[in-house]
């Protein structure tokens, strides 16, 4: 099985600290941090709203089959000013 353990994650940490230097890793931690808190965040946001949405369309369609009686009818507003009155 190909698993990271402890010496992967030390050898990975030490080619880091070669790239970067020492004095950056902090920045990159904090950079790192932010990024997954605002990831989380924003999922957080989007499951919030879609729940938001699924709860609003629900309503939508309990108003909707209550009015099952009275036709639906759509109207063409560009057709109307468009045409004629001749025809």
């Amino acid at each position: 099985m190909m698993g990271i353990g402890f010496p992967e994650l030390m050898i990975i940490l030490v080619i880091i600290m070669i790239i970067f230097g020492a004095g950056k890793l902090p920045e990159i931690g904090s950079a790192f941090g932010n990024s997954i808190r605002n990831f989380k965040k924003s999922m957080k946001d989007a499951e919030e709203e879609t729940q938001e949405l699924s709860e609003a369309t629900d309503a939508a369609k309990e108003v909707t089959e209550g009015d099952s009686e009275e036709p639906q009818t759509a109207e063409n507003p560009v057709a109307s000013t468009t045409e004629s009155e001749d025809k």
